[in-house]
């Protein structure tokens, strides 16, 4: 990124790095509180929107609103949505393996938006990516879970608008966090005066969700994102897909299925090779 230093390269890898962490207790703390989805991403949203409202007063970052920033407030808003709805219907791997698929819709959304065509390289991985979504949907045809895997995608998709929040001029990735959160938390969050089920495990679930899986982790994301590079930063969430159906596997006892297996490998190493060879050319320039 042009004008940014090494030291705040360095930083913003950090950020992403701590964001990814934060991100993949997600499909754990989701598959334990056995609510609505719907409830479950209100509460957390709302939850979430305190602690970036509190950060926001503490760096005395002025709040920006205008029509770019509503935009990314509804990528954000229909990202957390659709993920959560998606963590529900299908398994928590095939969740955020489809969601990483977001560096694909960066280079689609790079080139319409900004008129960045895509070089050999990404066409490539394009490629190799659709060949691991189609063997997750080989998957879950057979076990009835396309719903699931099919707004996974989509929450992919809004997920790629998300890491471009920083790249429109007016644009502010925090400002739209926090509306994003606050829609979210607004509407969503009365459907859990429907739900009958409140121990001391599950609030506690809820709580970590909102403060540490989304607000702790946006605010790491939206510093991560400020100084790194959109593919790179998500290059990077590469840990969250690993590590969060590995939480799931060990507390939860969920498995992906074979053919899900192979996506979930195809889709990482595929973006990840483009991340490898995108990094050595920008070394090389």
């Amino acid at each position: 990124m042009n004008g940014v230093s090494a030291e705040k390269r360095r930083f913003g890898i950090a950020a992403m790095l701590a964001a990814s962490l934060c991100f993949s207790l997600g499909g754990l703390l989701m598959k334990i509180i056995p609510w609505n989805p719907l409830a479950i991403n209100g509460a957390r949203n709302l939850i979430a929107c305190c602690v970036i409202g509190l950060y926001i007063r503490f760096i005395k970052h002025p709040l920006k609103c205008n029509g770019t920033v509503l935009f990314g407030a509804a990528a954000l808003a229909a990202t957390t949505t659709l993920y959560a709805v998606a963590n529900k219907l299908t398994t928590a791997g095939n969740t955020i393996v489809l969601q990483y698929t977001a560096p694909i819709w960066i280079i689609v959304f790079m080139y319409f938006l900004f008129g960045q065509k895509p070089d050999r390289t990404a066409l490539i991985t394009v490629f190799i990516v659709l060949i691991g979504i189609v063997c997750f949907f080989l998957d879950s045809m057979s076990t009835g879970r396309w719903l699931g895997d099919v707004l996974a995608l989509l929450s992919g998709i809004t997920y790629a608008l998300v890491f471009l929040l920083n790249r429109f001029e007016k644009g502010d990735a925090l400002s739209s966090v926090f509306f994003g959160q606050l829609f979210c938390g607004i509407f969503l969050s009365p459907l859990v005066l429907k739900e009958t089920v409140f121990t001391p495990g599950v609030l506690t679930a809820v709580f970590v969700l909102g403060s540490v899986q989304v607000g702790i982790a946006y605010i790491f994301f939206t510093t991560g994102t400020k100084y790194t590079e959109p593919v790179t930063a998500s290059i990077i969430n590469a840990i969250e897909p690993i590590l969060n159906p590995v939480l799931v596997a060990i507390f939860y006892k969920e498995v992906l299925g074979r053919f899900s297996l192979i996506g979930a490998a195809v889709v990482i190493v595929g973006i990840l090779f483009y991340d490898v060879l995108t990094a050595k050319r920008a070394k090389a320039e």
